[in-house]
């Protein structure tokens, strides 16, 4: 049979950019099919814009901590308008970039969204086309519990496009994207409250990371609900109110409310049934959410359909940027470039762009114990103040620690929550995914004075 396509590309973002660009420079024909902006979650409302507003919230401190070395910093303030303007000119730059990027490698670009007819026929733009084989890289999409008033709440989707700057923002749930938006609200000068379910933020993470950063939130003027669910959301006069589960709880009243209580895959309306696809399904607790899917994939990302792939948070395995973009082009090199290979997701490092900082890769001090006892495991922990704030009288403090396998020696997982984590353990990484061991990190000699040193110092 002949088909239009070698490969066909649902969904332009971080995992098909890649795997597209890789699947036809190894001479294949290649279309993708993309309805928002090119660039994805990442590029479009995600890692990019976020950490751009992570930038500009860290102003305010820098200007307060320069008076601690002599600067006299004069009357500040923030120009909303310009401030979101900007971020969003550089979304669109990015964004023409990879239709650029997509153009000079030869890859055909259809600005519709995609449905599956069949194992190889596609709907798009109005018309049918058919492909030998067929990736899924649509991501995921934020979702909001069922509960009442919930028409009134914002996901991150908005937040990079609000009119105006609240003066006081509300934000439901303890994940990430929910920490790291109240700790970029609060530095930007609004009254934050966080609402979290449980005791904790950032549930799966090592738990002296979730301390650290959850006490440096509340430090930096984060009034954070712990052990509470909103049970409803009225407007006022006065605002939006939540009620909260806490029944001697007085309500919480914001101008603007954040729900962020997670993504799901965006897999709705795909056509999956018509190719014979199969889901998973996965619950998320908590009162009012409901049951989501995700698509079924071997280590190779290959579906229940031998023909069609599925890379990136739609398969709702490591939903990060640079995972989607190692599954695509794994996906590429087995499928078109005679280099069968699955991606490795062991060792990936990650960061948490809050207030303070987090960074962390490979196991947990809890993880390290379930699966080699708690003998079978040895700290080590340092927590300081770094230099810079020995002169500016801030309180920050800076959080490193490593789990070691207490018989061979091997650093399991490092974290660290201070400023640069991500800088520092990125370069850690390398050494954790090699199999280094403490004795590795204890003959490498430290670049002082330097926060990363403690690393290779710590007895």
């Amino acid at each position: 049979m002949t088909f239009d396509y070698d490969l066909f590309v649902i969904g332009a973002g971080s995992g098909g950019l890649a795997a597209s660009k890789r699947a036809a420079s190894y001479g294949a024909k290649v279309a993708i099919a993309e309805e928002s902006l090119v660039g994805g979650t990442c590029v479009v409302r995600g890692c990019i814009p976020k950490k751009l507003m992570v930038y500009g919230s860290r102003f305010p401190a820098l200007f307060h901590d320069a008076a601690g070395y002599g600067w006299q910093v004069g009357e500040t303030s923030l120009d909303w308008q310009h401030f979101i303007t900007v971020i969003d000119n550089e979304v669109n730059r990015l964004s023409q970039l990879h239709i650029n990027f997509l153009a000079k490698a030869g890859v055909e670009l259809i600005p519709s969204r995609a449905a599956l007819v069949d194992p190889h026929t596609i709907e798009v733009d109005g018309r049918k086309v058919t492909a030998e084989k067929i990736l899924i890289a649509v991501g995921g999409r934020p979702i909001k519990p069922d509960i009442p008033g919930m028409e009134h709440v914002i996901t991150s989707n908005e937040m990079f496009h609000l009119p105006e700057k609240p003066k006081h923002i509300a934000i439901i749930g303890a994940g990430y994207i929910g920490v790291e938006f109240a700790c970029i609200m609060r530095g930007l000068g609004c009254e934050v409250t966080q609402i979290i379910r449980k005791d904790l933020i950032l549930r799966g993470f090592d738990r002296d990371i979730r301390n650290e950063i959850q006490q440096g939130m509340i430090h930096h003027g984060i009034h954070v609900i712990a052990d509470n669910v909103v049970t409803a959301i009225d407007r006022v006069p006065e605002g939006l109110k939540l009620t909260l589960s806490e029944q001697d709880r007085e309500p919480v009243v914001a101008d603007v409310i954040l729900a962020a209580t997670g993504r799901t895959p965006y897999v709705e309306g795909l056509g999956l049934e018509n190719a014979g696809i199969d889901l998973v399904p996965s619950s998320l607790e908590g009162p009012g959410y409901s049951t989501t899917n995700a698509i079924a994939v071997n280590e190779f990302g290959q579906t229940s359909q031998p023909n069609i792939f599925a890379v990136g948070d739609c398969t709702d395995r490591i939903n990060l940027t640079p995972v989607a973009i190692g599954e695509g082009r794994a996906f590429a090199d087995t499928e078109f470039g005679n280099l069968r290979r699955a991606f490795n997701h062991e060792t990936v490092a990650s960061a948490v762009f809050s207030t303070p900082e987090a960074a962390t890769v490979g196991m947990t001090e809890d993880d390290a114990i379930a699966q080699l006892s708690e003998d079978g495991v040895k700290i080590y922990r340092a927590r300081f103040r770094p230099l810079f704030h020995s002169l500016t009288g801030a309180a920050d403090k800076t959080l490193m620690k490593l789990v070691v396998n207490a018989q061979t020696e091997r650093v399991l997982g490092a974290h660290m929550v201070g400023e640069y984590s991500a800088e520092i353990i990125q370069g850690v990484a390398i050494a954790v995914t090699m199999g280094a061991t403490k004795k590795d990190f204890d003959a490498t000699v430290g670049i002082h004075p330097s926060t990363a040193e403690e690393f290779v110092t710590m007895r």
